[in-house]
């Protein structure tokens, strides 16, 4: 009976990330079998955190929820997160690969912005936000795959969940905007002639354009730096990877004005990827 709860936990947890966050579902598929329950912990966790603002009616339950991660995490207790799939994966996780518990608390640190509706300041503000989440989920993933080598891969680590993130604020911008959330930071609303007020209120304006080009271009800026250092990226590392091979098709989209890309396209890209790593 033991396996058969410990199997269906995992069958959950990956359940869980193949619904909420398919770029990264895929790409656990290319890593070795013996070390995807735990990047679908990791992954799961994310998406569970992600997901707090459309949960809650106002930020304190929001900051409540993120405490309980907090204290779990914290613990250091495998049994705390008894009763939740999501957190007693990943304690096992943190546990088995002796994740450190400090990246876990920046990012949850990171992710109270998302409950509230101030702007982002300034440039530097969005990458340490992409830093902190994004960033760190690729690198935690790294030290899952390949803990000697994912030290020495930490400012890729750095570029490619920048452009990750900021790609994927970019296609959440109606949400964002419906929500009254203004992730573009406030020098770059500035250089473009507007207020955070302004951009979220929406309609065509060629100020917005501008903002959101300059957005696509900070992109391309962390995605060129990323794509210029992988080329000496070891095997090991490419499934942590992996999503930010779609992060290219995806900006071309959004420069056509549309979003998203085909499940067929993905799935080549992943494989051409997994296969000959990035040229």
């Amino acid at each position: 009976m033991p396996s058969i709860e410990v199997k269906s936990g995992v069958e959950t947890v990956a359940e869980l990330v193949r619904e909420a966050d398919r770029d990264r579902y895929l790409s656990v598929l290319y890593a070795p079998e013996h070390k995807r329950s735990a990047l679908f912990a990791i992954y799961a966790f994310n998406a569970e955190v992600a997901g707090i603002r459309d949960r809650v009616s106002e930020p304190m339950p929001g900051e409540i929820r993120l405490q309980w991660w907090r204290d779990v995490i914290a613990s250091g207790d495998p049994q705390a997160g008894a009763g939740h799939p999501v957190a007693s994966a990943l304690m096992a996780a943190i546990s088995a690969h002796r994740l450190p518990v400090a990246a876990f608390d920046n990012y949850l640190e990171a992710r109270i912005f998302d409950l509230y509706d101030d702007p982002m300041p300034t440039r530097t503000d969005l990458e340490g936000y992409c830093g902190e989440t994004a960033s760190m989920l690729i690198q935690l993933a790294a030290l899952v795959l390949d803990p000697g080598e994912a030290a020495a891969h930490a400012e890729l680590a750095g570029h490619a969940g920048c452009a990750q993130a900021i790609t994927g604020l970019l296609r959440l911008l109606p949400v964002h905007r419906a929500r009254g959330q203004c992730y573009v930071p406030r020098d770059i609303l500035s250089a473009a002639g507007m207020t955070p007020e302004e951009f979220v209120a929406g309609g065509k304006s060629p100020g917005a354009d501008v903002a959101v080009q300059a957005m696509i271009a900070l992109a391309r800026e962390h995605l060129g730096a990323f794509e210029r250092q992988a080329k000496s990226m070891p095997l090991s590392l490419r499934p942590a990877f992996l999503p930010v091979a779609l992060t290219g098709a995806y900006l071309d989209r959004l420069e056509q004005g549309k979003d998203g890309i085909s499940s067929l396209r993905k799935h080549l890209s992943m494989l051409r990827t997994a296969s000959r790593g990035w040229r």
